[in-house]
C-alpha cells in the first residue's frame, strides 16, 4: 500500500520544481525583455562598451533569491541565450552571465556549509544582513578574478586590436592606459556592478518579503 505521507512529499516536491522552471523561465524572459529595449539606449563606458549600468544581473539574483539555487542558475543561462541577440558587443552576454554565476557560486558554498551547523532555511541564511554582506564581499572578489582573466585573456587575443583604446578615462584618469587600465577598470566596474547586482535584489525580496510569501526553499 502507498504511504499517504511520501504521495504529499512528492507531490510537495514536484510543485516546488514546477515553481522553479516557471520563476526561471518567467525572469529570464523578463531581462531579455528589459534588456532588448534598454541595451540601444544605455550610455556606455567609453572604449570598453560596457554599460554604465545594466540590470540583467539584478533580475537574475532576485530570481535566485526567491526560488533558489537550480532557478536561478537556469535563469542566468536562458537570459545569456536571449542577450545575444540583442548585446553589441558580441560576447558581454557571456561576461555577464559569468560574472554574475561568480556571485552566486559563492551564495551555494555558503549556503551548504552554513544549512548543515543551523539547520534553518535557505532563505533565512541569506536574510540577516550580516551572512549577506559576508556572502557579497566574497562573491565580488571572486567576480572580480574571474573577470580579470577573462579580460587578460581576450585583450592577448580577441581584443588584441582594441588593446590601445583602453583607458580610465570614465574615472577622469583617461592619461591611463594600457594594462593598467585593464585592471584597474576590472576591478572598478565589477566592484560598483556587483554592489548593486546584490543590493538591489537583496532589498527587493526582503524588503517587500517576497520570500515569505513564496516561501520555495
Amino acid at each position: 500500500m502507498d504511504n499517504p505521507e511520501e504521495k504529499e512529499s512528492f507531490r510537495t516536491r514536484r510543485s516546488q520544481l514546477t515553481l522553479q522552471i516557471a520563476g526561471a523561465a518567467i525572469f529570464g524572459a523578463l531581462s531579455i525583455v528589459i534588456s532588448g529595449i534598454l541595451v540601444p539606449i544605455l550610455p556606455r563606458i567609453p572604449g570598453w562598451g560596457i554599460a554604465y549600468f545594466d540590470p540583467t544581473s539584478i533580475i537574475w539574483i532576485t530570481c535566485f533569491l526567491i526560488f533558489g539555487v537550480s532557478a536561478g542558475l537556469l535563469c542566468c543561462a536562458i537570459g545569456t541565450f536571449g542577450l545575444l541577440l540583442f548585446d553589441p558587443t558580441g560576447i558581454g552576454s557571456i561576461f555577464k552571465f559569468f560574472a554574475t554565476i561568480s556571485l552566486i557560486v559563492v551564495f551555494i558554498i555558503y549556503l551548504k556549509i552554513h544549512k548543515k551547523n543551523q539547520g534553518i532555511s535557505s532563505n533565512k541564511i541569506l536574510k540577516k544582513p550580516r551572512n549577506y554582506i559576508i556572502i557579497g564581499i566574497i562573491g565580488t572578489a571572486l567576480r572580480i578574478i574571474v573577470m580579470l582573466v577573462f579580460n587578460i585573456l581576450f585583450f592577448l587575443t580577441i581584443w588584441a586590436s582594441f588593446y590601445q583604446f583602453a583607458n580610465l578615462e570614465f574615472v577622469g584618469f583617461g592619461g591611463v592606459t594600457g594594462w593598467t587600465a585593464i585592471i584597474i577598470g576590472v576591478i572598478i566596474i565589477n566592484g560598483y556592478s556587483s554592489v548593486f547586482d546584490l543590493l538591489i535584489p537583496y532589498l527587493i525580496v526582503y524588503g517587500s518579503k517576497l520570500d515569505e510569501k513564496f516561501n520555495i526553499w
